[in-house]
């Protein structure tokens, strides 16, 4: 498959600086005339900083941070901004976190999905097409880009978070028609880090876990930090959690009394913004990372 670089908004500095941008559907490319910042003077700053809102979406693609060769660990992560599956916080939940990633030699895909806004999986099927498509690309170029096919996980924040819990459990359902050898390449994620998740439950009912998010046996290890007074909901996490135990799979839930909702990893004084730490630590536990970070 080839490899182009195409131009988007709110990342065509990436471009500029000949960052890799694959097209996850080539030959289906649609533009991006549609695509715009949503973000206004008056919506709230993250730690002091405005976040970009992009909605629009039409021509999903993975940009690729690699990790410098100084320090690569040959891990990757395909990382699914949250935005409520209306908008993608690209910056807060996407740029930044690439970033992070890249500090401590994981390589970034930077996941640029459809959000339907009318409802996500299984209402619709978009945003897991994508997301299937992102992972089965960054094992086909695992190679290329010098990276483990068996150590590609995900993360997600807020509505990335219920994709990431949806393809983890339905990374082999048939969502789409398969248009190249990627398609023949698993799909699931060898681990998962769910930041802040969103729509694991359907209020007003917080004690169940939605049908489309049920772990089985095969969902992935998975990390989950939540703050108890996110209006979201910490039963999004602790639900979700116990689901994941009831399954047989390994998880690390951390919950934190205060911190609310959409803080990304920019630090504050809350302890909750200092669960990329955290994170790392696990990435070592479960094997992922093979030295404990300095």
């Amino acid at each position: 498959m080839r490899l182009c670089v195409v131009p988007f908004l709110l990342l065509t500095a990436l471009a500029a600086t000949g960052q890799t941008v694959l097209p996850l559907w080539p030959g289906h490319e649609t533009g991006t005339t549609g695509e715009k910042d949503t973000t206004t003077d008056k919506d709230q700053l993250i730690a002091g900083k405005r976040v970009e809102r992009l909605t629009g979406v039409t021509n999903p693609t993975i940009a690729l941070y690699r990790a410098a060769e100084t320090n690569n660990t040959g891990a990757a992560v395909v990382v699914f901004p949250g935005g409520g599956y209306r908008i993608l916080a690209l910056d807060l939940e996407g740029t930044e976190v690439c970033e992070w990633l890249n500090s401590i030699g994981v390589t970034c895909l930077l996941a640029k999905y459809r959000v339907p806004d009318a409802g996500p999986y299984p209402k619709h099927s978009e945003d897991l097409a994508d997301a299937q498509r992102a992972v089965r690309l960054t094992r086909e170029h695992a190679v290329e880009w010098k990276l483990d096919p068996n150590r590609v996980g995900v993360l997600g924040f807020s509505a990335g978070g219920h994709l990431a819990a949806v393809l983890s459990n339905h990374s082999t359902e048939q969502v789409y028609p398969a248009i190249d050898a990627a398609d023949q390449l698993s799909a699931h994620p060898d681990f998962a880090i769910m930041i802040y998740p969103g729509g694991i439950v359907h209020p007003p009912d917080l004690a169940h876990i939605g049908a489309e998010v049920t772990p089985t046996s095969s969902a992935p290890p998975t990390f989950l930090v939540q703050a108890e007074d996110d209006p979201v909901h910490v039963e999004n996490t602790t639900v979700y959690f116990d689901a994941l135990k009831t399954a047989g799979v390994a998880a690390e839930m951390h919950v934190y009394a205060k911190g609310g909702h959409g803080y990304g990893l920019r630090p504050t004084v809350l302890p909750v913004t200092k669960w990329p730490e955290l994170a790392n630590e696990w990435l070592y536990t479960i094997g992922v990372l093979a030295k404990r970070p300095s």
